[in-house]
């Protein structure tokens, strides 16, 4: 006859196992709750496999603290990671100059130069609003996409148009040319000369006849922009006030050169 099966209990076994687990170390699974309960031996801190844990742990925690304090004060995890991501962005531009990086690398004057590369400078403005159109944006970022697409319209707008361009600067620098009447440039010659490129366009008859004053005026404004560029480059601010105040009637010219049409009366504002 064999010998009766000897049946640990099972109280035994889960000692024994509890034992061997907290031998093993932290990549043994855990215990269950009724043998954490029933056995628990004290383990040095430098065998506890928690302190273990925790003491590799440490660094990144420490590193959570700093970056978790360097934000907005959030507790909630999702708003930290919100946040460090903003902090990475890159900060809002100063001027208009820094909406475009590649074509006006060295900044507005007297760092960089008054005239600047319009074709260069609208291929990088169709750039930037291929990534910044609102529509290619998901809902929760079309606000901010909105925005970033009317501040890169308004930079480029103003920076292609030599006159806005010379205003902006100068109101950089705290003139305001463009909405101060009281400022005109007592020139006979240049009147003349102003009167003479309105009749020219009014006595037009076909767009031929606008080749030649349009050739004269965009020279005009060429040197404009030189004079410009030398009273920046000086930090002459009265030589520029000056000549951006020339400008505005070259400008004004080729503005009506463009909307001509026959019969048109031509206005010229001064």
């Amino acid at each position: 006859m064999r010998p009766p099966t000897i049946i640990t209990p099972a109280r035994s076994i889960s000692r024994i196992c509890l034992r061997c687990r907290l031998q093993a170390g932290p990549s043994s699974p855990r215990p269950s709750l009724s043998s954490r309960t029933t056995a628990a031996p004290s383990l040095s801190p430098s065998r506890n496999p928690l302190i273990q844990a925790h003491q590799r742990a440490a660094p990144f925690s420490h590193t959570a603290r700093a970056l978790s304090a360097a934000s907005s004060n959030k507790d909630d995890n999702s708003s930290n990671r919100h946040q460090s991501s903003s902090s990475s962005r890159p900060s809002a531009p100063r001027t208009h100059y820094d909406i475009f990086p590649q074509t006006l690398a060295d900044g507005p004057p007297p760092a960089g130069h008054f005239p600047i590369d319009t074709r260069a400078l609208r291929r990088e403005f169709l750039q930037l609003q291929a990534r910044a159109h609102p529509d290619l944006h998901p809902a929760e970022s079309k606000t901010r996409a909105a925005a970033t697409s009317s501040l890169i319209n308004e930079a480029y707008r103003t920076l292609a148009n030599p006159l806005l361009r010379a205003q902006y600067l100068l109101s950089l620098r705290g003139v305001d040319v463009a909405n101060d009447e009281t400022l005109k440039v007592e020139e006979p010659d240049l009147l003349m000369l102003v009167l003479e490129a309105r009749e020219e366009i009014e006595e037009a008859q076909t767009e031929d006849d606008l080749e030649r004053p349009r050739r004269e005026n965009d020279e005009r404004i060429r040197e404009s922009e030189q004079r410009l560029d030398r009273a920046f480059a000086e930090d002459d601010v009265e030589a520029a006030k000056r000549e951006a105040v020339r400008l505005r009637y070259w400008v004004n010219i080729r503005e009506s050169l463009d909307n001509w049409e026959p019969g048109k009366p031509v206005v010229l504002e001064h």
